[in-house]
């Protein structure tokens, strides 16, 4: 099955990527790492409108992801360099976990929170090479080195009963993992797909437990069953799909500007298309916020 989406944003980024469903508000998070910022806005049904941008480019971050917290004014999660930042509504930024990672040439990229609140987030490596690493970084603050010898740590989620964790390590063999959880443990590494065509970024899982995967360079978005099979495409028009979530039965996807020359028309824009199937929002970080 192949379908098409459309922009529905109202603004445009140079890297947009890691968009969530944050469950306290149904709006979207996302971010554009190439300018280090932090966004949120709403969905109408038509258009996706900006409501809050939070920078922090002049604190030296680049930004890979954001996570909710629990509570409904806390804020978010948000990782950046080789810390975790905590990002209040009225614009607040303080410094939560300092050292998240090791080394110059690598920081955060993409990340998610398991069931039990821990935010699961890797690095990624410049020049490319197997450097970095998957990290879990607990409610009390404690980071582990879950999986090591990573080169671009992107795609992350976990299946409905977070048994199993869905993994793209996009660089070199641009394969979809899967791995056995057992809290702040995996095993059982193995290859669901070789994605080939482009390079694998950005994933959800649906609630039917297919992985939905952001095709960098491949203008689409497929949709993989957990035994390997792409049972649907979403073509994007743009040549950059970064990253995507599902909210209401509408997939969105963010989509990236950089390194393009000419820029297509809608790079950088967020897209959505109607894909009739739900999934679940962000699991929050269950962290206690600095003060």
């Amino acid at each position: 099955m192949r379908s098409r989406a459309e922009p529905v944003s109202t603004q445009t980024y140079q890297q947009g990527e890691s968009i969530r469903v944050d469950p306290r508000t149904g709006d979207l998070i996302w971010v554009d790492m190439h300018r280090g910022t932090f966004h949120s806005g709403a969905f109408d049904g038509t258009v996706l409108t900006e409501s809050f941008t939070a920078d922090l480019a002049e604190l030296g971050s680049r930004i890979g992801v954001g996570a909710p917290l629990v509570a409904g004014r806390a804020g978010w999660a948000v990782a950046g360099g080789q810390r975790l930042w905590h990002v209040t509504p009225d614009g607040g930024r303080s410094v939560w976990v300092d050292g998240v990672g090791d080394g110059v040439g690598r920081f955060l990229n993409d990340g998610v929170c398991a069931p039990d609140g821990a935010f699961w987030v890797g690095t990624q490596s410049v020049p490319r090479e197997p450097t970095s690493a998957l990290y879990r970084v607990g409610p009390d603050l404690a980071v582990t080195t879950v999986l090591s010898g990573v080169t671009v740590s992107n795609g992350i989620g976990f299946s409905p009963d977070g048994a199993t964790l869905y993994y793209i390590d996009t660089l070199p063999h641009r394969r979809l993992e899967a791995f056995d959880v057992y809290g702040d443990r995996i095993t059982g590494r193995r290859t669901v797909a070789t994605l080939t065509g482009g390079n694998p970024d950005g994933l959800v899982v649906d609630d039917e437990g297919c992985i939905w995967v952001a095709m960098w360079d491949a203008a689409e978005v497929r949709r993989i069953s957990p035994d390997g099979e792409v049972v649907a495409v979403v073509e994007t028009g743009v040549p950059r799909p970064s990253a995507v979530t599902i909210a209401d039965g509408v997939l969105f996807i963010t989509t990236a500007r950089v390194g393009l020359d000419p820029v297509p028309p809608d790079s950088g824009r967020i897209l959505a298309a109607e894909v009739g199937v739900s999934a679940p929002p962000a699991a929050p970080f269950r962290g206690q916020p600095p003060h």
